[in-house]
């Protein structure tokens, strides 16, 4: 009996470009689902009056301010795929089957915001989504590191560009790994998200005007 084939064997019968575009344009339809899956999870505000539906608004803040994060987060996803992407010329070295486990954790996002707006556990629910997000990072650093060692990428690619992925992707992996045990501590952990690659970013910076001077 004959396996199927995968989507990368299936691929090799298309054009090499065209296949990538496929992959790529299937990436976004998903991301822009899971990003409308976020928003029909919001809850609705209740009350007869306007001042109850504030109220209600108040009562489901952690929900609302879970959205917006997750919503920078998967937009981040998506904006650092796309930047990658817009130069991937042909599939290899697994890379569908990568984007499909990348995928797969940006479906789960709107569950994993959902827990995180939850009340009580605060440790395991922040974990859970930090994990996550370690998972779907990494996933992608992989996927850029297959695509650079195939060669999978357009002859006139930038010369910086995977080094500015494996950086910023880096930080972020370092900032959602740094906070899971912080969060056994503090409620504060959620800081480790935002402060971690700033410090990172400016310390690239410092570092290369001093290799420049």
């Amino acid at each position: 009996m004959t396996s199927a084939p995968s989507a990368e064997d299936s691929a090799g019968d298309e054009p090499r470009g065209i296949a990538a575009e496929r992959l790529t344009f299937f990436s976004d339809a998903v991301v822009a689902i899971a990003i409308t899956l976020l928003a029909l999870e919001l809850p609705l505000p209740e009350g007869p009056t306007s001042a109850e539906l504030l109220r209600s608004l108040g009562h489901h803040q952690s929900e609302y301010v879970s959205f917006l994060i997750s919503f920078v987060v998967i937009g981040g996803h998506w904006r650092a795929h796309h930047r990658l992407f817009n130069y991937v010329t042909a599939l290899g070295g697994g890379l569908a089957r990568l984007t499909f486990g990348w995928l797969l954790t940006q479906v789960i996002m709107p569950f994993a915001t959902k827990v995180l707006a939850e009340n009580g556990g605060f440790e395991f629910r922040f974990v859970f989504y930090a994990v996550v997000q370690v998972v779907a990072l990494t996933l992608f650093l992989v996927m850029a590191r297959q695509i650079q060692r195939h060669h999978l990428y357009r002859a006139d690619t930038p010369p910086e560009l995977f080094g500015s992925v494996y950086r910023g992707i880096g930080a972020l992996i370092a900032a959602f790994a740094v906070s899971i045990p912080v969060a056994f501590f503090t409620h504060w952990a959620y800081t480790c998200w935002i402060v971690i690659p700033i410090v990172v970013n400016l310390l690239f910076r410092v570092r290369r005007r001093t290799a420049a001077a």
